[in-house]
């Protein structure tokens, strides 16, 4: 769509943190970013603290609403840049959010970021991009569920164009093995040590049955069962996930703290407790393997890395002046 012309812990899925202050630097090989911390500081002085008050209401209301609203942002920026792109809403279902890829997408995730424009627009009409708006969402969400704090670069505005095709070949697929991870994130600037963080976004969050049966099932002919599974693990998942499971069941991403952002993702690599392949590889690995045990063991290592990370993520296709705009709505172009 164009503008210009759109005990059973492993099973179903139904605040203080370290603060750290990131100078809008340009990391090593990136250019100078046009964002900054402080961006809003005049023109919407309060905008954080809406921010903050909104996705606290709504994740006491269900707490899909902290891996949805940080999944969103991965989702947005890696497809075609960090510019709200992802959450327009296309009649003819042409828009990134109607990919293949993007259906998986929870919708509490997108009402999180339409509340709270909502209540910006409020204070500060006309003012806050969408764009900025689901960054702020998205380290607020991780804050609340016990994670790191870092300061957002602000002054996106939102994309002109949504385009289904945008996200073919961009993102990540459950089935991936490192060899294929790497050059996708290595194309966005993306380190090994930023690829095992960001996948430590999977310490939150649930996946549908469907989206990893093959490797309960149909390993290979001799070998069902992908013998990387802890046999424990691989057991009550066929309980919950029979091979005939509905689209709609889903299971945590994480057995053992599904609710908390911490470093527990990385120790259930160690136990064969990755959902996905591309979880469990980065413990076979022997490229990602040491990365995966140093977080496992040191929490606030995870935490720094994974605010880097984000930073990074967040500078992916930037748009700015006539690039882009400021919506009225998140979901629909201005007119």
């Amino acid at each position: 769509m164009d503008r210009r012309r759109r005990s059973l812990p492993f099973i179903v899925a139904a605040a203080a943190a370290a603060f750290l202050v990131v100078a809008a630097m340009p990391y090593p090989g990136e250019a100078a970013t046009p964002l900054r911390t402080d961006y809003y500081r005049n023109s919407c002085p309060n905008l954080e603290d809406i921010v903050r008050a909104e996705v606290a209401r709504k994740i006491k209301e269900t707490v899909v609403t902290i891996p949805a609203t940080l999944r969103q942002v991965f989702h947005d920026c890696m497809a075609g840049g960090c510019d709200a792109a992802v959450l327009i809403a296309s009649r003819n279902n042409d828009a990134q959010k109607d990919a293949d890829d993007n259906e998986s997408l929870a919708g509490d995730g997108f009402d999180t970021v339409n509340r709270v424009k909502t209540a910006v627009e409020q204070r500060c009409p006309g003012v806050v991009s969408c764009a900025d708006i689901m960054h702020l969402a998205a380290r607020d969400v991780v804050f609340l569920s016990k994670g790191p704090f870092w300061s957002v670069e602000l002054g996106r505005r939102d994309g002109l164009v949504s385009r289904k095709s945008d996200v073919t070949g961009k993102l990540p697929d459950p089935d991936m093995h490192v060899k294929e991870l790497s050059p996708l994130f290595q194309r966005n600037g993306f380190s090994p040590v930023d690829l095992v963080a960001l996948s430590g976004a999977h310490t939150v969050g649930f996946s549908h049955c469907t989206r990893f049966l093959d490797r309960l099932y149909s390993y290979n002919s001799s070998m069902p069962t992908d013998p990387s599974f802890n046999p424990d693990y691989a057991d009550q998942l066929k309980q919950a996930c029979p091979p005939d499971v509905g689209k709609t069941i889903a299971v945590n991403m994480d057995p053992v703290s599904p609710v908390t952002f911490d470093n527990k993702y990385f120790s259930n690599l160690q136990y064969g407790l990755g959902l996905f392949t591309s979880d469990q590889v980065l413990y076979t690995n022997d490229a990602t393997k040491p990365i995966v045990n140093k977080f496992a063991e040191d929490q606030e290592a995870f935490f720094n890395a994974f605010r880097v990370a984000m930073i990074k993520l967040g500078r992916l296709g930037v748009k700015t002046g006539n690039d882009g705009e400021i919506r009225k709505v998140c979901t629909a172009f201005n007119h």
